[in-house]
């Protein structure tokens, strides 16, 4: 089946499944989209209900970090974590989160605040965000803790019988079953689905050229995004006129104007202007034009007839904890006398394949699978021996290793009458392992014909 082209303009060029999709539409209301995130341990962060944490040892008796939970309805992570630390009087970075979560829904997961007080955060008043305060801790969060994230889907508005959408979710989680997962894509939100530039973006800064990396961010427009935010990077792309661009550039769109305000005064200086940005941010750039080429190796690998679950000679194979999380950073290359070991464990669960994140400190594969990713950094004109710490040093680009398929746990389904009288609306619920996108699954399942308007 064809794919959508937006999703080729960000590296998904494939399908795993073979069926033709439900269709339908996701984040009709963010209700319809709800994620929860779980701990190594088990805890969740419950949307609904209050749970105490138990994998950092939470206590009352004060410690430095305190533990809380952190819910959002219809909020950027990165906007609601500022609004937070803002109420609280504090810097933004003495909050520490372990993932960030979809904006477009309603979402749970844990922070901790250095030096918080738990008097102080149960008054934090902001409008669709509510935080619990749990305890105090020794060790601030980190995503050394995070498992990963259980979501609650509706997908509405299906054109079908309810009997063909039965089957056909049956069918396509049975070749994901089959396949040991669903191949690990980094999903839309990873870019931006109304305006995916924030790979382009990090190319750039990988390049060196940080005026065409701030014009990106600043000024491509698209056909999606509100009028009055078109308009405005429409007008910063024709006069270049930084002062005047603060002027008009809608409030919501803080952190471009956060750039602005610092180009309104030093047009010149663009590496100080992506400085002004938040540091989470500033690394989504470098990590986005990553996983552009993640994405772009894992379609080839597909393409050219090499199986997720089966190693080759020269593939990168990662161990697995008993949790199911891999263990990225223990990696070997499968040879020809290992081959079979290997396989084996792979087939047993204890193993999986494992493709690179090319940085600057980290190797191509070997064997065919190396072949397939030279020429692609060939195509993207990248050259591995360049790459180096630039001038925003914060977000040099390491580089690493992310497993090709990824599992699907206590996947759940049911399918009813669509409430609106539209056909069907099949409501979904499963775990991801951290650093998985639900949307990955999402796409296989009902193969948009425009993931755009179905809600992605």
């Amino acid at each position: 089946m064809s794919v959508f082209s937006i999703d080729k303009e960000l590296g998904i060029e494939v399908y795993l499944t073979n069926g033709s999709g439900i269709g339908g539409v996701i984040r009709e209301g963010v209700e319809d989209f709800v994620v929860e995130e779980v701990l190594v341990d088990g805890s969740k962060a419950n949307v609904s209900e209050f749970v105490p944490c138990k994998v950092l040892g939470s206590t009352l008796g004060r410690q430095r970090f305190l533990l809380c939970v952190l819910i959002k309805r219809n909020w950027d992570t990165f906007i609601a974590v500022k609004n937070v630390a803002r109420q609280l009087g504090i810097d933004q970075n003495r909050i520490q989160i372990a993932g960030i979560k979809d904006a477009k829904a309603i979402t749970s997961q844990h922070i901790t605040v250095d030096g918080g007080l738990l008097e102080e955060a149960s008054k934090v008043n902001l409008k669709d965000i509510q935080i619990n305060p749990i305890g105090y801790v020794r060790e601030a969060l980190s995503t050394y803790y995070l498992l990963g994230n259980s979501f609650k889907i509706k997908i509405k508005a299906i054109d079908h019988q309810k009997s063909t959408v039965e089957t056909q979710i049956a069918q396509a989680i049975g070749e994901i079953e089959a396949a040991s997962g669903i191949p690990n894509f980094f999903g839309h939100q990873r870019f931006g689905t109304t305006r995916p530039i924030t790979h382009l973006v990090g190319k750039a800064i990988i390049r060196g050229d940080f005026k065409e990396a701030a014009m990106l961010f600043l000024a491509k427009s698209s056909d999606h995004e509100h009028p009055s935010s078109r308009k405005a990077r429409q007008e910063l792309q024709e006069t270049g006129d930084f002062k005047r661009a603060l002027e008009n550039f809608p409030r919501q769109l803080r952190f471009e104007r956060l750039m602005l305000s610092h180009l309104a005064d030093n047009a010149a200086d663009f590496v100080g202007a992506f400085q002004r940005l938040p540091i989470k941010l500033q690394e989504l750039f470098i990590q986005a034009y990553q996983s552009y080429l993640f994405n772009l190796f894992l379609s080839q690998r597909f393409v050219q007839g090499y199986a997720l679950n089966r190693a080759e000679v020269g593939d990168y194979v990662v161990g697995v904890e008993r949790s199911g999380l891999p263990l990225t950073k223990i990696s070997k290359i499968v040879t020809a006398e290992t081959e079979v070991v290997v396989n084996e464990q792979i087939k047993a669960g204890r193993m999986r394949v494992a493709l690179p994140i090319v940085g600057a400190r980290h190797k191509l594969s070997e064997g065919v699978m190396g072949e397939i990713e030279q020429d692609i950094l060939k195509r993207e004109k990248i050259n591995l021996e360049g790459v180096r710490v630039n001038p925003l040093s914060i977000v040099g680009g390491k580089g690493g290793l992310r497993t090709a398929a990824t599992p699907i746990r206590d996947f759940k389904f049911q399918v009813s009458e669509d409430p609106m009288g539209r056909g069907c609306q099949a409501e979904l619920s499963f775990t991801l392992l951290r650093g998985s996108y639900a949307t990955v699954l999402l796409r296989e399942l009902m193969k948009p014909l425009d993931p755009i308007l179905a809600g992605f």
